[in-house]
């Protein structure tokens, strides 16, 4: 998961629009009353904008191979629907990252979200663009202003969609969709979600 104090140096930015995003998380985390001395949370916000300031980049490395020609059809497929009360299966314990200098929140699996990896599964939520240039979306539990990069939820309450290619349009901040794919998890990788659906397509249940 994502977690804590500001790291020495911070990653490359590709876009303006994460760059904007990084600012909102930033204000939104931001304790005036503490200024030299942060909060907790916001130690934790400031690590998790440093970690997925590297996303993109990591993300283009690990995409998703192109599906095989012969695999079966969107129609043929029988999708599993997967709640976020089911995601809550989770807990997390501060880890420290020696490459960020800084603690994350490492995931323990509950067993059902275990049951859920590897599934055909689809799940609703709200579209968070976090970088057009790269591509770059997640599927929220809860509207932009309350989600996760915003501070008002927790790492559970967002998956990473990874479309086979690009994705088929340009998806605007909160609208409401299904997607469907397969559900993979992520524990140790500081730098993904934890919560990853590949091969992203729409899907109307």
């Amino acid at each position: 998961m994502s977690a804590q104090p500001t790291p020495p140096s911070a990653p490359k930015i590709k876009s303006a629009s994460w760059i904007g995003l990084m600012g909102i998380v930033a204000l939104s985390a931001m304790d005036l009353s503490s200024y030299c001395h942060p909060t907790e949370e916001g130690q934790r916000a400031a690590t998790a904008v440093k970690a997925a300031g590297m996303l993109p980049e990591v993300r283009l490395n690990n995409a998703t191979p192109p599906t095989d020609s012969n695999a079966p059809s969107e129609a043929e497929e029988a999708y599993t629907e997967m709640t976020w009360r089911m995601l809550e299966d989770v807990e997390f314990k501060d880890v420290y990252v020696e490459e960020l200098d800084a603690y994350y929140w490492k995931p323990t699996f509950g067993g059902i979200v275990n049951g859920l990896e590897g599934k055909e599964v689809h799940i609703t939520g709200y579209m968070i663009p976090v970088d057009l240039d790269e591509d770059f979306y997640v599927l929220s539990r809860y509207p932009f202003a309350n989600c996760f990069f915003c501070g008002g939820a927790g790492p559970e309450s967002v998956i990473d969609l990874r479309f086979d290619g690009k994705s088929p349009r340009v998806y605007q901040t909160d609208e409401r969709l299904t997607f469907a794919g397969k559900f993979r998890l992520n524990a140790d990788d500081v730098y993904q979600m934890n919560y990853i659906l590949d091969g992203a397509v729409e899907y109307t249940p």
